[in-house]
């Protein structure tokens, strides 16, 4: 992307993420989720850094979201309330490691420390001579709300310090482990001693405003069964709580303060401050799961640890807070826009991400329908890379109004297919034209005539039924080119298929020899020659095994080039249009069927139905081959090997086997009764023939 269409994203995202922030801050309103709002905003921290010079003051990475509604009274911080960078990898937290460690003394960070990040509405509260007085909300960093009368009813919320109370825990602690009091009744005398001498008169603790889980969804079922709209969230609920007018409304909620700050008074490190907010009476994230880490390997344990384990906490988080321990340090570093240097928020893989749409392309099943597919630039969602997506049917594309060059919000549907949940027409080009379902259709498959069946929404191959898709697909699976599978030609799988033994390719790993000697065209000895032949096509050459996929322009050739590009399914499953075509001979039309059959669900199960079963092809090993670079045509009969084998010797060595003569061919190899056009062609163009002992000297020689 060059400067200009970058400044002009940029000026995009910027919109859209501050719309979405002033209806999440200020109005407790979402216009999309927080995940997804998420990727806009690391889409575009990611373009500003790439061009710094785009960057303004105005920008959603320079400053903290929202500003003070009108109906509360503003309160200026003393101290800034900022945000933190937000990173999604462990490259990501390397990389701010080590920008960190250029600058501090000795240029090396000795000890971290981390707390787990919740989801709720970020609040100041202010203590004088241990005494509650004062509740802001963040608004802008710099000035918030003072909502003091509806804080004041969070019962967690201690109205006096309590300085000589053990650590407060939510929830069972893990078994086997022991209570942690960390000194805290030994700390209560110094802590009245230093409140007297005045070093305690002024408390300010920040933390956030909560609803558990548990008690969201008690809320919830009050409204489903008083027939009410539900709520949207809990951290919309809680936010909305607290911004009501009435007092009364925040104490009907069940709201809770969960401390994570101690800006007054200043202790050496977080740890410390840490522990004196349970000491002085506060309630903080599960104490077992805040952790000092003092190295990297120990920080990215902490970070696997609570990616597994904050599932089953009572409340909502979405990742870690990681900061340089030492607060010293911490503010030394400084700030850069509206993020401190010396932290920065892990985020877990989020279930929702933004990505653009660089095709739409359209597979045909194993039952002839017609599915459209969506191809997007690659993004993480729930852990896993996510390349393209299917958009069902032409009703749902105009649904979704989904256009190329559209920004799109996915979704793992179960956690496992991704899927199209809004699309972003804020951010859509200029240009970008409607997806006609039924233009498209001719354009990609001219020779095929497509109809859409009553009451359907789905567009199917006319004059053909999902039998006889299925009897092609399985004896081109079997074929010479493909997989050899000795005895399943064409009348045998009509047998197997029209019996019902065979309703997919999985199902010919699950015949027994009982079952096919019970059908008429088989006995005992052939049922058995049958199975055993299919067994032993259960870990296939990979080029064998693609050729077999019967992928729409997919060919022997193809397939041997992409083997021995990609070296296992695996990684062409995972491949991009980029990667494809950067392999010889395949262009755009070849690279795009490739992607949608890969996108295909029907295609995406049967696989996963193989590799569970054990069926799934070995890896290309690299090999020698002499013959790169060259060209052949088999024609005629051989006397020692069938054309096909004679054409996978050649491709094993390098070669470009094809079927038409061209200036390029390198030799014609002749068995008897050779194709005529083929030999006169070649005299005329001057290409040579090989017999079939030259030939076996070439390839075994």
């Amino acid at each position: 992307m060059n400067k200009e269409a970058a400044n002009a994203r940029i000026l995009k995202l910027r919109e859209l993420i501050d719309n979405y922030r002033y209806h999440y801050h200020v109005l407790d309103e979402s216009i999309m989720s927080e995940a997804a709002a998420d990727s806009l905003k690391h889409e575009l921290a990611m373009l500003e850094a790439e061009y710094p010079e785009l960057v303004t003051p105005d920008s959603p990475t320079q400053r903290v979201a929202g500003r003070a509604l009108d109906k509360f009274t503003k309160v200026a911080h003393e101290k800034r309330m900022i945000s933190l960078m937000d990173v999604f990898s462990r490259e990501e937290v390397n990389e701010w490691i080590q920008r960190n460690e250029k600058l501090v003394p000795g240029g090396v960070i000795y000890e971290f420390f981390t707390d787990i990040k919740m989801d709720g509405l970020a609040c100041s509260l202010k203590y004088r001579d241990g005494v509650f007085y004062q509740a802001v909300t963040r608004g802008d960093g710099l000035v918030g709300e003072d909502v003091t009368q509806n804080v004041r009813t969070i019962e967690n919320i201690p109205m006096n310090l309590h300085l000589g109370r053990d650590t407060v825990h939510l929830g069972p602690r893990p078994s086997g482990s022991s209570p942690r009091v960390d000194g805290a009744n030994s700390r209560a005398a110094a802590l009245r001693n230093a409140r007297d001498e005045g070093i305690l008169t002024e408390v300010e603790v920040r933390g956030e405003i909560i609803i558990f889980k548990e008690d969201f969804a008690r809320l919830q079922e009050q409204k489903r069964k008083a027939g009410e709209e539900e709520f949207a969230n809990p951290r919309n609920l809680a936010a909305g709580s607290i911004r009501q007018l009435d007092p009364r409304v925040a104490a009907s909620r069940p709201l809770r303060f969960i401390a994570y700050d101690l800006v007054k008074p200043d202790l050496p490190t977080w740890h410390e401050a840490y522990e004196m907010l349970r000491t002085l009476g506060f309630q903080t994230s599960r104490e077992d799961r805040v952790w000092k880490a003092n190295e990297k390997s120990e920080l990215f344990r902490y970070i696997d640890d609570l990616d597994e384990y904050r599932k089953g906490l009572p409340f909502n988080t979405d990742g870690m807070v990681i900061k340089i321990n030492d607060r010293a340090v911490y503010d030394q570093l400084g700030i850069v826009g509206k993020t401190p240097r010396g932290a920065v928020a892990f985020k877990f893989p989020a279930e929702e991400a933004t990505t653009v749409v660089r095709d739409i392309v359209i597979s045909i099943g194993r039952t002839g329908a017609a599915t459209p597919v969506a191809l997007f630039d690659p993004v993480v969602v729930a852990g896993t890379t996510v390349r393209h997506a299917t958009l069902h049917n032409a009703d749902e594309i105009a649904r979704l109004d989904i256009r190329i060059g559209d920004t799109v919000i996915i979704y793992k549907a179960g956690d496992i297919i991704p899927q199209v949940k809004e699309v972003l027409t804020a951010l859509r080009p200029e240009g970008a034209m409607p997806y006609d379902f039924a233009a498209e259709l001719m354009r990609q498959y001219p020779e095929l005539t497509f109809y859409r069946p009553e009451g359907e929404v789905v567009y199917r191959v006319k004059g053909e039924s999902s039998d006889y898709i299925l009897k092609r697909a399985l004896e081109y699976y079997a074929s010479k080119p493909a997989l050899n599978i000795e005895g399943l030609g064409e009348k045998n799988v009509d047998a197997l298929v029209e019996s019902g033994l065979v309703k997919s390719i999985p199902d010919l790993y699950r015949l027994t020899v009982r079952e096919v000697a019970e059908l008429a065209r088989f006995g005992e000895v052939s049922a058995e020659k049958l199975v055993g032949a299919i067994a032993g096509a259960r870990t296939p050459a990979l080029s064998k095994f693609i050729t077999a996929l019967g992928i729409r322009h997919v060919g022997a050739q193809t397939a041997v080039a992409l083997a021995r590009k990609f070296g296992t399914l695996d990684a062409l499953i995972e491949v991009t249009e980029a990667d494809l075509l950067a392999v010889a001979d395949i262009g755009e039309v070849v690279a795009e069927s490739i992607l949608a059959w890969f996108a295909d669900e029907d295609n995406v199960e049967m696989l996963a139905e193989l590799r569970e079963m054990g069926v799934w092809p070995v890896a290309e090993v690299a090999v020698d081959l002499p013959l790169a670079g060259r060209s052949y045509i088999v024609t005629g009969t051989l006397a020692s090997m069938g054309r096909e084998e004679a054409e996978d010797l050649l491709r094993a060595r390098g070669a470009v086997v094809t079927s038409s003569v061209t200036r390029v061919t390198t030799a014609l190899i002749v068995g008897e009764k050779p194709g005529k056009s083929k030999l006169d062609k070649a005299d005329k163009l001057g290409i040579p023939r090989l017999n079939e002992t030259e030939f076996l000297k070439l390839v075994k020689g």
